[in-house]
């Protein structure tokens, strides 16, 4: 059911708001997760590898999904949280049709581009037809994927947390079956895993449109007929997504250029690297999911003026994201080998020993990136997306650069070491923007 974030005591809000929320991207990492883990057990670590390395590809598609997903969830909250359902109606209809038009463009960019990238990446010759493969079938389901992400936002600007929760959870868990499935019983190797998650992404995605037509109905009547279309709205949507498109797809790139030092160490180093990044990605997709139920909070209470509640709602969203975070850090350092087992069949690999080694490096700060994502949240809700930009960007820069850097003379552990340091820095620059006070007055709806 939809939820008014402007009033009530904002603990309890954001808990009981945030928490579906967390749920959802958790199941949703069951996606990635059960492809990998399924690679590398039944396949073998060739097949985990090169899932690994089609999935930093992956990652500048699901980047436009995301920023998608911001635009229209920012612009609507604002509309819900003042109460004005005829532009919220129209915000939700403009957004569907640029999501078509966007996941189309894609789908021709992705099926043209594929081998190219996996080329630019200096992906080794034996893992090329395996990563294109998966990358192929990956790009048939990108209306899926976006327009589920669409759903799930507009749900979320709308209050509701547990609906998007519901459908994931279900498709989900129905993906690692069909994941087992497909390779084990049908032997179709990597294009398996890939189809797997093409048939439940798509199910979730058609169901979470459907809900939502169902609950617009129910709760957007306006007195007036809303207009399906509006350049002006998709003006206020584009200012919030392509910036969030910009950050995301940047990120991506320079995860790209990571991945390009990392396949110079061989597909040993690919392969643990594969396993490690996962459950990392894991962590800092959940955080920056909590900071999106962050950032429609604060986008609610801007539209309905209320700027301290926004200021206290990053103090309880840093509470709930803190504490996530820390119990990553302790299950990654002290049990990181028995996850990363679960992609792999032995415990003395040269993988396993250097998804370790990743894990010990970068999982203690997971406790400074959080400041930054929760922080980079209010910025987003607020609308002032250069200072979101700056920061991020900052991080990406020294990550890539660095990663370089200490490459060549500390090895693959010099790649490792660069995350902290680009989450540290992208930190600061965050709190500072957000100290400044520039973003209280992004608050004007119209």
């Amino acid at each position: 059911m939809n939820q008014d974030l402007t009033n009530g005591n904002i603990r309890s809000i954001l808990w009981r708001f945030t928490l579906p929320l967390l749920g959802s991207m958790l199941f949703q990492q069951l996606y990635n997760i059960a492809d990998s883990l399924v690679a590398g057990k039944f396949i073998s670590a060739d097949a985990l590898a090169a899932v690994g390395n089609s999935y930093e590809i992956t990652l500048i598609f699901i980047a436009f999904a995301f920023g998608s997903n911001m635009g229209a969830s920012v612009v609507v909250s604002q509309y819900f949280g003042a109460g004005r359902k005829k532009e919220m109606k129209t915000a939700i209809t403009t957004t569907f049709i640029a999501t078509l038009i966007l996941s189309a463009v894609l789908t021709l960019l992705g099926i043209v581009f594929t081998d190219p990238l996996l080329e630019l990446i200096n992906t080794p010759p034996e893992l090329l037809q395996m990563s294109a493969s998966y990358l192929d079938i990956y790009i048939y389901g990108l209306v899926f994927l976006f327009f589920y992400n669409i759903a799930t936002g507009i749900f979320t600007a709308m209050g509701d947390s547990r609906t998007p929760f519901i459908f994931l959870a279900i498709s989900s868990t129905a993906n690692i079956g069909m994941d087992i499935l497909f390779v084990k019983a049908f032997g179709m190797g990597v294009e398996g895993v890939a189809w797997a998650t093409f048939l439940c992404q798509g199910i979730s995605s058609i169901l979470a449109m459907i809900a939502l037509m169902m609950r617009l109905k129910k709760t957007g009547e306006t007195d007036e007929k809303a207009p399906l279309f509006s350049l002006h709205i998709l003006g206020r949507i584009i200012v919030i997504a392509v910036p969030s498109i910009l950050q995301q797809s940047f990120v991506s790139v320079g995860n790209i250029l990571v991945q390009s030092v990392v396949n110079s160490f061989g597909p040993a180093v690919m392969a643990g690297y594969a396993a490690s990044i996962k459950l990392n990605n894991m962590v800092i997709t959940s955080l920056t999911t909590i900071g999106n139920g962050i950032s429609s909070f604060s986008a609610q209470n801007i539209g309905a003026a209320k700027i301290d509640r926004v200021r206290q709602g990053r103090k309880e969203g840093l509470m709930i994201a803190s504490a996530f975070s820390i119990i990553c850090t302790l299950l990654f350092v002290f049990l990181g080998r028995y996850l990363l087992l679960l992609f792999m069949n032995t415990e003395a690999s040269e993988a396993l020993q250097e998804g370790m080694r990743f894990l010990r490096i970068v999982a203690p700060f997971y406790i400074v990136v959080t400041f930054k994502i929760i922080t980079d949240s209010i910025l987003r809700g607020a609308g002032d997306m250069v200072p979101f930009m700056v920061s991020t960007f900052s991080d990406l820069i020294l990550r890539a650069g660095l990663a370089f850097i200490f490459s060549s003379f500390l090895g693959a552990a010099g790649i490792w070491l660069s995350w902290p340091i680009g989450w540290a820095a992208g930190t600061i620059i965050s709190i500072a923007f957000y100290r400044s006070g520039h973003w209280t007055r992004q608050n004007a709806i119209s």
